[in-house]
Order: structure tokens, then sequence, then C-alpha cells
């Protein structure tokens, strides 16, 4: 029947006689279909030269139009809303919950408070919903329901609804988070529910936003509550309620909620869009799964997006495009970009993705993904979450990259991760982190790496144990056997030869590769005296093994291999000062006239004066591996002397990492080649 009411109203106002609008007047009305109002509304043109076909009382009401007004379509429920979990059964993965609530409920055993804590978009106020429905539904006491509620009942489709309810009030803690805000709602608590067999049950959503105060005034009433009342706390960040209202954990009961897996959000999305007549790849609801990220109202909220995109299935390509995702193809790209070493065309990528308008935080996301996925199919696993086209292509490229530098990069981007949220220069970060990707030479074993130098390893006599440095510190006991001391390698080693041995060091044992050692011991330049008069080097000291190439000028690269030596010398003579000062100084320079510069790592006038005034005992030592030598130099940085600093843990590492790194060629090359870090 039609609204007489609002006719009335709109047509029985008279302005001079004439009816409102001048020539003609726009009026609506809707029509009124049992007990719930028809959501069309039809708009229609009155003019005053239109006869007048409807009166009532013998008022004139008004001018029958003869043609109605187009409106606008209703507005569509979002899908999140539209298929929302009336009851227990229905919440997705969180059935531990549901469980005990419903069993909770069918017991007589509700408790006066829950606390309810979980990621976004899981089913914490949804349960909240059903819980005050099955208190108040008025089918509690029926066995069939075993606790649920039956959702057709006027209490049950009053606060399904959200339409007002004097026995449930849900409250949004964020805006209403004031200990004034909590002293109402105490006041408001004490009052009885409408009916004897009725619950008040007081959704509190955001509960982590209340302040101490709060929290504070909340404490009475929720440790001795009055009867039939509950309250139900929800909130994303229970570790926020723990620090600043610790006594409210143990007056309430606490459930966690999981995240929602891809397969779960996938099963849903299946049957909503079937409900909705509508079909979906399953590459496509996976695209979706991956993007929510566990959040169910996400996932449907994603796909109201993508089906606003027009009509037809839903497709890997559209959901890339309303979604704004990057290709599956443009990952197994960039890592074939890195597989083969393309650091240059890193660049030309990147400006490409930025032209397109791609997300850089969720590209580095997504390549994170995939690379898990490429270790996990390197490792022998399953790739989690992608597709079988991908999955395919991952297993084509395992032999590509060992798991080592996998984790490396994965590790690379997880410290990365925080910083670029926060950067203004995000290309600028993504970019060199490829480039360093690009760059990554083979992970290799410290064990290869000796086995590689000829050092000897613990597994027998037959592989070498101790590595080049620790030949080069140890004087040679008169005990060992000369042809055992052959077999060691040079202490006078170039530096280039490390670096050689490491990028041979993974080589297959099999394969008669010469290592670097002993390449070097078949160079005369650098073969030692003692090698050819073995007994005379088994008697000998260890710093008069000299070549006798050393006889001129001597080479910076041999100095610094010696240092270690100059530096134990120097200690042995009783100059403990100056070889703290030299521990924290390395060679720069060696000119032909035997001038060798020392340069301090940083201004520091005592380190400075104590090794001026041991020039002399230092060019002594010196002599002993280096006779060509005539004088040293000292240099300090340029600049001021910095006031003294607190003493971190940061600068204790990296102080120590620097000693290691000076006593020993072997270590500063295996970290710059392998980015090594002190665990302890």
């Amino acid at each position: 029947m039609r609204c007489l009411t609002s006719l009335r109203q709109a047509w029985g106002t008279r302005r001079g006689g004439d009816c409102l609008g001048g020539d003609s007047l726009a009026l609506c009305f809707g029509t009124v279909v049992g007990r719930e109002a028809c959501p069309a509304w039809v708009f229609y043109a009155v003019t005053h030269d239109a006869p007048a076909t409807t009166q009532r009382s013998g008022s004139r009401i008004g001018r029958w139009p003869s043609q109605p007004l187009a409106f606008p379509p209703a507005m569509s429920l979002a899908l999140a809303r539209k298929y929302r979990p009336r009851t227990f059964a229905d919440v997705a993965v969180q059935s531990h919950v549901a469980a005990t609530l419903k069993g909770a409920i069918a017991l007589g055993r509700v408790a006066h408070a829950y606390l309810l804590c979980g990621p976004r978009g899981v089913g914490k106020t949804t349960l909240a919903r059903v819980l005050a429905m099955a208190l108040n539904c008025e089918r509690r006491d029926d066995p069939s329901l075993g606790g649920e509620p039956c959702g057709e009942c006027s209490s049950c489709q009053r606060i399904w609804s959200g339409a007002s309810s004097l026995d449930v009030v849900e409250i949004d803690a964020a805006s209403n988070r004031g200990v004034d805000d909590a002293r109402e709602l105490r006041e408001r608590a004490m009052y009885a529910p409408s009916g004897d067999d009725r619950y008040k049950v007081y959704i509190v959503d955001e509960a982590h936003m209340l302040t101490r105060e709060a929290w504070n005034a909340l404490l009475k009433i929720l440790e001795e509550p009055p009867p039939r009342v509950v309250f139900v706390f929800a909130t994303t960040e229970p570790q926020k309620i723990a620090q600043s209202a610790a006594p409210v954990l143990s007056r309430v009961q606490r459930f966690d909620f999981k995240r929602i897996g891809a397969p779960d959000i996938r099963a849903r999305l299946e049957r909503v869009l079937r409900e909705e007549h509508v079909e979906a790849d399953a590459d496509a609801l996976a695209m979706i799964a991956r993007a929510a990220d566990g959040s169910m109202r996400d996932a449907l909220s994603l796909t109201d997006q993508v089906l606003a995109m027009g009509e037809g299935a839903i497709v890997p390509e559209r959901v890339r495009d309303a979604l704004g995702l990057v290709a599956e193809d443009e990952f197994i790209a960039l890592i074939d970009l890195v597989a083969e070493h393309r650091a240059g065309d890193v660049f030309a990528f990147v400006a490409r993705l930025a032209d397109a308008g791609i997300d850089f935080g969720q590209f580095l996301t997504g390549f994170g993904d995939m690379v898990r996925a490429l270790l996990a199919v390197t490792l022998g696993g399953v790739p989690p979450e992608v597709s079988e086209r991908a999955r395919e292509a991952l297993e084509q490229r395992k032999q590509a990259f060992a798991a080592g530098d996998l984790l490396r990069m994965l590790s690379i981007a997880t410290e990365l991760e925080p910083r670029f949220r926060k950067s203004g220069q995000q290309q600028l970060l993504l970019e060199a982190m490829l480039v360093r990707f690009a760059l990554l030479d083979r992970t290799v074993s410290l064990e290869a790496v000796l086995r590689g130098l000829g050092g000897e390893s613990s597994g027998g006599d037959d592989e070498p144990t101790i590595g080049p440095s620790a030949v080069r510190r140890a004087a040679p006991s008169a005990s060992a056997s000369p042809a055992r001391k052959a077999e060691r390698p040079p202490s006078d080693a170039p530096v280039s030869d490390w670096r050689a041995a490491i990028r041979d060091a993974d080589r297959p044992a099999d394969k008669s590769v010469p290592s670097p050692a002993r390449a070097t011991r078949d160079t005369p330049a650098a073969a030692p005296v003692g090698a050819a008069k073995p007994s005379t080097a088994a008697t000998a000291p260890r710093e008069e093994t000299v070549s006798s190439a050393l006889a001129g000028a001597p080479d910076l690269n041999q100095i610094v291999e010696r240092w270690d030596d100059v530096v134990a010398g120097m200690r042995a003579a009783g100059k403990s000062v100056a070889a703290t000062a030299l521990e924290h100084a390395v060679p720069s320079a060696v000119n032909a006239r035997g001038d060798v510069t020392i340069a301090l790592d940083e201004p520091n006038p005592i380190y400075a004066q104590a090794l001026e005034a041991v020039k002399s005992e230092l060019v002594s030592t010196l002599r002993r591996w280096f006779p060509g030598v005539q004088r040293a130099v000292v240099r300090a940085p340029e600049g001021t002397t910095a006031p003294p600093t607190r003493l971190t843990d940061e600068m204790v590492r990296s102080e120590r990492i620097a000693v290691l790194r000076r006593k020993d060629p072997v270590l500063d090359a295996a970290i710059d080649a392998l980015d090594l870090d002190l665990a302890d």
C-alpha cells in the first residue's frame, strides 16, 4: 500500500492557495510491502495544469503525474557484510574459539568477560555478535540448537542488523577511550537487562586504545560484574593491554584467533562467488588470497574491487590490473637477471617498474616470496603459495643458486624492509639491493677455502689442517719434519692469491686444479730460502726465512702480510703501547727509497706520539724481513680528535672484527667474499 502519511506531509502544504514548487514540484514516496519498506524510491513531477486525481476528506492532496522520473538503483551491500557468518559453525578456521563459546552457552557456563585477540579480519567482532545473538536468542533453551543462535527470531534479527537494542551495545574504544567513557560504561552496566531471560552484552572493539586510567576504572566491575552482564573486548594488539593494564588479563578469558590460511580463503571465496553466480580462475583466487595476508575481510573486499572492474569471469590478468599486483613472470625474469650477474640491467628493470606505477614495497614483498619459494625448491621441498606455472619455472632454475646464497638474499631483504617502508628513496634502495644480489659470489665454506689454499683439515694427515695465517704466525719447531715444512704454503703470498683461492675453493676435489698456494710455491719470487734447504730451515728462526727478492725495496702487500709479525716483534721488545698503536694502523705506501708510510685508522695523538718515539725500533723490526726498509713515516688522519664516546656493544663488535681482519688476511678475504659477520 502507499505511504499516505508521507504524501500528506509533502502535498498538503499550501502557499497562497497554490502547492509549493511553482510550476512544478518533485515529490517522492515509498511503497510498503509487508513490514519492510521497499528500497526503491519513485520521483514524480506535479504540475498545476495536470488534473487532480486524488482527493481525501475534501482537502486537496495533489495532482498525480503522468510519467515517473528515473532514479539511480539502490547501493549494493559489500560482500564482507552480505556473507558475514551468523553462526559459530560458519566462522572459518576459528573452531577452537567457536566450540568453546558454543559449549559455554549450551552448558550454562558463560563467563562475565572475554578478550578476543588476533589480526584484522579474522572474525573477532563477528564472533562477539554471534555470542550476543546466542545469549539473547528466544530459542536459547532449544536443545536442537546446541548453543547456536536461531537467526530467525526478532531478537537475533535486531542484533544482527545493528538496530537499536537495549541489551547489546557496541562501543568503539578508539573514539571512546578516556576515563569518563569508562565511568559511563560502568554506570550503564549496573542497569539490569530488559528481560529476566536476557543478557546485557557490551562489545568493546579496538580495546587496546583504552587508556590506563580507563582500564583502572573498569577493574572493579570486571572482577565483580552485575548478574547477566557480559563484556567482550576485541583487540589486534594484546601486548599493549598487558603493558598498560596487566591486572585485566586475570579477570577475562582470553582467546587468540589464528590467521586464516590461503587455502581456507580460497575455499570461502569459491562459495561466495558461486552464490554470486560468478566464475573465477583458481590462480586468480590464489592471488587474492595471497594479497589478503590472512584476513578474510580483506579477501572479500578485494574481491569486491575486482568485480567492480567489469563483468565476466575473474582471471589473473583482471586481478593484477585491479589490485596493482606484479606478474610472476617479472619475478622470474629478475631471478634470471641475478643468476646471470647482469648487474647493469638492474636499473632498466627497476625503471620499467617505476614507469608502470608499481608499488615498490609490494614488489619487494612479492620478490621475497618468490625467493623463498625458490629456496624451498632448491632444498627439495614444495614451494608454498605459487602458481603451477611459477613452480615449473622455479624447478628449472633450482641449480642456479646455492641455498646459502638464497638465505643471504632473504636476510638482506628482511633487514632492508623496515627502513624501506619509511624511506623517501625507495627506488634507490631497491636498485642497490638488486645490484648487490647480482654481484654475489657463490657461497663457500671456510674449510673449502683452507683446502684451496693448501692448508690442512682436521680429517687426517693427508689433508692440511692449518690455514696460511696460522703457519705465518707460528714459529717452526725443531721436531717438525722437513717434508711437512716443504708442504706448507709460503707466508709471503700476495693477497690476490687468497682471493683466487676463494673463487676456486668450491670446485670439485677430483678435478686437477692447481691450488694458489702450489702456484705460489712454483714462482721463484715467492719461494722461501728455507725450502731449498730443509735442514737449515728446520733450525733457523722463522724471521730469517726471507726470499732473495726482498733484498731491494719491499712490496706493500708483503709488508701487510707480515704486519702481525711486526706487531708481535714490537710487543716482544717491550713496546706494548707502540704495539697497540700498530694494531690500529696499517702500512699505506712504500717508495723506491725504502720509506714505509704507516697510517693510523683514526686521529689519536697518543698512538701518534707512541709511534714517533719508537721509529728506530720499528725500522729495525721491519728489517728482519725486509732489509730494504730505510725509514718509517707516521701519518695521522686529518681532522680534530673526536671527544670520547660511550662504548657500545656494536663498537666492541666492530673492533673485534677489525682486529681479526688485520691478524688473518685469509679471514679478511673470506669476510669480504662471503659477507660474514661475528656471531660471538
